[in-house]
Formats: C-alpha cells, sequence, structure tokens
C-alpha cells in the first residue's frame, strides 16, 4: 500500500497558499479602491474646511470612520504632539480647544462629532446619491 500523505499535504499547502494569496488581494483592493466619500471630502478641502484632531481622541476616530477609506482625502490637521502631552503649534495659534473641531472658510467652527449632511450643508459639498 502506498502512502499518500505527502501528496495530501502539497494539496493543503497549495490551497494554503492560494487562500493567503487572496486574503492579501482582497485588502490590498479594499484599501487602496475607490471610496464612497472620496469627492465629498476632496470637496471639503476644496472649500477651505478643516479638521483638526488628535490621534488619541475616540470621537476624531468615529469621525473618520464615517467618511470610510474616504478619510484619507480629508483636510485633517494632527493637533496632538507625538507623545500626545500638548499641540502641535498650529493648532495652538488657532487656539483649537477639542477634538473633532471643523472649521469653515468664513472662520465658523463645530466642535464634536459632525454629521456628513451638516458638513454638506455647511460647505455646499453634495453628498453621494443614497446617502
Amino acid at each position: 500500500m502506498k502512502h499518500r500523505r505527502p501528496k495530501t499535504l502539497s494539496v493543503v499547502g497549495l490551497i494554503l497558499v492560494v487562500f493567503v494569496a487572496w486574503v492579501i488581494w482582497q485588502w490590498v483592493n479594499a484599501s487602496t479602491g475607490p471610496g464612497p466619500y472620496d469627492a465629498f471630502a476632496q470637496c471639503l478641502k476644496e472649500k477651505e474646511t478643516v479638521f483638526y484632531g488628535a490621534f488619541w481622541c475616540p470621537h476624531c476616530q468615529v469621525q473618520k470612520e464615517m467618511f470610510g477609506k474616504s478619510a484619507r482625502y480629508l483636510p485633517y490637521v494632527e493637533c496632538s504632539l507625538p507623545n500626545g502631552n500638548g499641540q502641535t503649534p498650529v493648532c495652538e495659534q488657532k487656539g483649537i480647544k477639542g477634538y473633532p473641531t471643523w472649521e469653515f472658510a468664513d472662520g465658523s467652527r463645530l466642535a464634536g462629532e459632525v454629521k456628513l449632511q451638516t458638513l454638506s450643508e455647511r460647505t455646499g459639498c453634495p453628498l453621494p446619491e443614497g446617502t
């Protein structure tokens, strides 16, 4: 009787390699493809809207998650120093007191998590259809 173990292990190994390659491809494709709010986030920047936040701020993370992978296009300014103890000079000069803070072209501000609909109304940037 012949042993089939080496051939079975080769097939299992090949399936595993294909599966891992597929997972990596899915991850790369999902993180680099267009997001549903790309144009909206880019419009905010064109309208001179600025999102001030801090890497350690949970509300800032929620705000970014509202944009999904389109968050990469947000007009974001990091206000925290790398050690989390203090504020960058640009945010000090702007008088940013809390995070997130949205500043609009007319100098007005909204603090806290802001709904996308509110950002659209304040800037004139259209949201994608169906949102």
